[in-house]
C-alpha cells in the first residue's frame, strides 16, 4: 500500500481520527481542548489559528499524508504510532526504502524518505514527546538508503531565453475568449523567468505587491515587485523586493506585460459583463512598440486582489488566486504547445532559467544570488555549472 493510491485502505482507528476534523498534525489538538476549558472560545480560536499558520500549508499537508501513512502502517503491524519505537519507525523506513512502483521504480526517494521521519518527530514534538527519529538505528538507517541509493537529483530542465520564447509563441490568440488568459500568463512566464520567483512566490502576489517606478539612470520605467513572503523568509521580515528593468524588445518586456494586464484588469472592474467587449475593441498590438512609458495604474484597482486570478476557459476571471501547482501545470501546459516534454519542465523551470541564462550571458555570482535572493553560492554554482562547465575550470590552464 502507497499513500499515493487513490482509493487508500485506512484502518478504522485511522479513519476515526481523519473525521475529527484534525486540520494540522504539528499542532496538538488535546492541548487546545484543555485551552477551551480555561479561556473563552475566542481566545482558544485565536491560539488555534496562529498556531496552525506556524507552518506553511505545504509543510503541514506533506507531514499530514506521512503520518496517516504511518499510523496506517503501525495500525496493520499492531505497533504504537504515538509514542513510537525508534526500532519500529526504521523498519518502516526500511520498507518503504524496498517499495516499489508498478513499472518497477523505487516509490520513493531517500529525501522522501527523511521527510516521512521528520514528519513522526513533528507529530511527536507537538505532542511533548522526544523524537524517537535522533535515535541511532533511525539515523543510521536513512544514512544507509542515502548510501545505497545514490542517485542523481531528477531536476527539472531551466526555461533558457529561446525555449521562453518558444512557450510564449503558444500563447492563446488576441480577443476574446483568450485575451484574459493571454496577458495574464505573458506577464507570469516573464515574471517567472526575469524576476527568479518561486511558483508559491508568483501565486502569493497581489496587485499592492506590484510598484512602477522609474530606473533614474536611464529614464526607463521598470517593476519592483514586493514579497510579502517567501520560501526562505515564510514571516517577511527581511522585506525582500525584485527590481525588473524594461525589456529590450516590447514582446519580452515585463513592464509592458504588468501594464497591458492591469489594463485588463481594470476593464473588468466595470463587470464581468463589460470585459468582453473591451477585450473585442483592443486591436492586434504591434509586438515592436513599447507599450510601459507613461502607464500609471488605474484608481479603480483593489490593491489585496490576486495578480494572477484563475480564469476559465470562458475568459472569466476568478475572485482567488492560482494556486503554486496551478502554476507549474501552467508551464508544462505551454511546454506541450510548444512541442517540449512537459516532464521535463516544472515551475522551477523559470526560476532555473535565470540563473542559467544569466551564467551563459557572463553575471557574475553576486548578481544572480541578488537577483534570486540566493544566500548559498553552491546552489549559483550548480546553475553555473549547468550552463558552461569549463567557466572558471582549471583544466582550460593545462595546456593540453
Amino acid at each position: 500500500m502507497t499513500e499515493y493510491d487513490t482509493d487508500l485502505v485506512l484502518p478504522d482507528t485511522v479513519r476515526t481520527e481523519l473525521r475529527r476534523g484534525v486540520t494540522s498534525v504539528l499542532v496538538d489538538t488535546a492541548a487546545l481542548r484543555q485551552v477551551r476549558e480555561r479561556f473563552d472560545t475566542e481566545q482558544a480560536t485565536a491560539l488555534g489559528r496562529y498556531l496552525s499558520a506556524s507552518q506553511s500549508p505545504n509543510t503541514v499537508r506533506a507531514y499530514r499524508t506521512d503520518w496517516i501513512a504511518w499510523a496506517a502502517w503501525c495500525a496493520t503491524e499492531n505497533r504504537c504510532a504515538l509514542p513510537a519505537d525508534p526500532l519500529d519507525i526504521a523498519v518502516y523506513l526500511a520498507a518503504a526504502a524496498d517499495a516499489r512502483t508498478p513499472d518497477g521504480r523505487h516509490a520513493y526517494g531517500p529525501a522522501t524518505l527523511e521527510r516521512k521521519s521528520a514528519a513522526i518527530a513533528a507529530v511527536h514534538a507537538a505532542n511533548g514527546l522526544p523524537a524517537p527519529t535522533r535515535s541511532d538505528v533511525v539515523r543510521l538507517t536513512l544514512r544507509g538508503i542515502r548510501r545505497t541509493r545514490r542517485a542523481r537529483p531528477n531536476r527539472k530542465r531551466p526555461i533558457l531565453l529561446h525555449t521562453l520564447g518558444e512557450l510564449l509563441a503558444g500563447l492563446p490568440e488576441p480577443g476574446w475568449p483568450g485575451e484574459p488568459a493571454r496577458r495574464r500568463d505573458t506577464l507570469l512566464l516573464l515574471l517567472g523567468f526575469a524576476g527568479a520567483l518561486r511558483r508559491s512566490e508568483l501565486a502569493g502576489l497581489r496587485l499592492t505587491d506590484i510598484h512602477f517606478g522609474t530606473d533614474h539612470g536611464t529614464g526607463e520605467p521598470l517593476l519592483l515587485i514586493h514579497l510579502p513572503t517567501t520560501k526562505t523568509d515564510p514571516t517577511g521580515i527581511t522585506e525582500q523586493h525584485v527590481a525588473l528593468p524594461r525589456g529590450r524588445q516590447a514582446h519580452t518586456c515585463p513592464v509592458c506585460a504588468c501594464a497591458d494586464w492591469m489594463r485588463l484588469l481594470a476593464a473588468h472592474t466595470g463587470g464581468p459583463e463589460s470585459l468582453r467587449p473591451w477585450a473585442e475593441e483592443q486591436s492586434v498590438t504591434d509586438t515592436h512598440i513599447h507599450r510601459c512609458h507613461g502607464y500609471h495604474p488605474d484608481p479603480r484597482l483593489r490593491p489585496e486582489q490576486p495578480l494572477f486570478p484563475a480564469i476559465n476557459r470562458h475568459g472569466g476571471l476568478g475572485t482567488s488566486a492560482m494556486s503554486g501547482r496551478a502554476v507549474a501545470e501552467l508551464v508544462k501546459r505551454y511546454a506541450a504547445r510548444a512541442g517540449l516534454d512537459p516532464a521535463l519542465f516544472s515551475g522551477h523551470s523559470l526560476r532555473a532559467g535565470f540563473a542559467t541564462q544569466a551564467a551563459l550571458g557572463g553575471a557574475a555570482d553576486r548578481e544572480i544570488m541578488r537577483q534570486g535572493r540566493w544566500s548559498n553560492p553552491r546552489t549559483v554554482h550548480r546553475y553555473i555549472r549547468t550552463a558552461d562547465p569549463l567557466a572558471d575550470n582549471a583544466v582550460t590552464k593545462l595546456g593540453l
